[in-house]
């Protein structure tokens, strides 16, 4: 079996995602248990117990779910569709908990002024981060406020110059790789998250340009965000694992002798309530209970994945250079059976 480091994979000849690939232990560890392995790291000013960032999807982060994740070391980014960013301006968030907010492209420089009394980071959400009007307001804010800039999204790094170069803080890294998100299928465009995430983290590299990397999409279990962090993501930010949860906006539903909440992309027609071009959908997933319970899921995954890696901290998983490419078989082979 070859083992691949980070430019192996790179200059893999088909386009990755992280069911194809697995990290692999090639050292003796160090680590006498998983609870020795660091997870903090540090992400716009700010230090995190866990590199975990919520997406600002309307059915993800509201107000409760941006405090929960602060009060577990993670960052909640506040969506901009419901009246979560309101409440934010009238008071009404509850705790001094939320530190990121997402704006559109034609949020006025007095929201944001207001905005910046209660937050830090800035994220312009759209679903291109590879367009002249992101570039012209990240450098407006830039130069008009004192705030961290997260834009995205983009799918590799050819651009990634461009970004940095008027004032970009950390990009989103993924398109249509979300798992109710259309684009790839509705435009053609879009690339396995592994790929993507090697092709910006190398244009960083070779570049030298101070920019985060957030793996944003395709995240599917504690596993994928091990395999993110190794691939050198700074954070992870997750959509579908914390939809379901009891912080997550919207109400349970019983269907089926089941529990359910609504899950929607941020392009979907329950969001734009018009009729335009659709790039999301709607669905329900199960109801999850507490948003803790998922976080710590997560936390114990990665400081397994860490300890089988002997990597006690997160900037050691991200110097991560051993993985191997999975045929399917090896991939359905490594699936729990029922």
């Amino acid at each position: 079996m070859k083992i691949y480091s980070k430019a192996g994979l790179n200059d893999y000849s088909m386009s990755l995602t992280y069911d194809d690939i697995s990290l692999v232990p090639v050292e003796i560890s160090k680590a006498k248990s998983r609870s020795v392995a660091d997870t903090s790291t540090e992400f716009l000013g700010l230090n995190l117990g866990l590199p975990i960032l919520s997406s600002p999807m309307d059915t993800v982060t509201g107000i409760e779910m941006a405090n929960a994740l602060n009060e577990l070391g993670c960052l909640g980014i506040l969506n901009r569709f419901d009246s979560s960013v309101e409440k934010l301006l009238n008071n009404e968030a509850g705790s001094d908990g939320v530190k990121s907010v997402s704006i559109g492209l034609n949020t006025p420089d007095d929201i944001i002024s207001k905005l910046l009394e209660k937050v830090s980071i800035i994220c312009i959400d759209t679903a291109n981060a590879n367009n002249l009007e992101v570039l012209k307001k990240t450098e407006h804010i830039k130069n008009n406020f004192d705030a961290y800039v997260i834009v995205g999204n983009t799918a590799n790094g050819k651009t990634l110059k461009q970004l940095v170069d008027a004032g970009a803080d950390a990009v989103r890294v993924g398109i249509g790789g979300g798992s109710v998100c259309t684009t790839s299928v509705q435009t053609g465009i879009g690339i396995g998250q592994v790929s993507s995430l090697l092709d910006v983290y190398f244009a960083r590299e070779e570049g030298k340009l101070n920019i985060k990397i957030i793996a944003d999409g395709g995240i599917k279990n504690p596993g994928d965000v091990a395999k993110a962090l190794a691939l050198g993501a700074d954070t992870v930010m997750l959509g579908r694992l914390l939809a379901g949860t009891r912080e997550a906006p919207g109400e349970v539903i019983k269907y089926n002798d089941q529990l359910w909440k609504k899950y929607r992309g941020s392009a979907s027609f329950g969001v734009k309530m018009k009729n335009e071009f659709i790039e999301g959908e709607e669905t329900m997933v199960p109801y999850k209970g507490h948003v803790r319970n998922v976080i710590n899921a997560i936390s114990d995954g990665v400081r397994s994945a860490m300890s089988y890696m002997n990597k006690l901290t997160i900037e050691e998983l991200r110097q991560t250079e051993s993985f191997a490419v999975l045929s399917n078989s090896s991939y359905l082979e490594r699936l729990p059976k029922k």
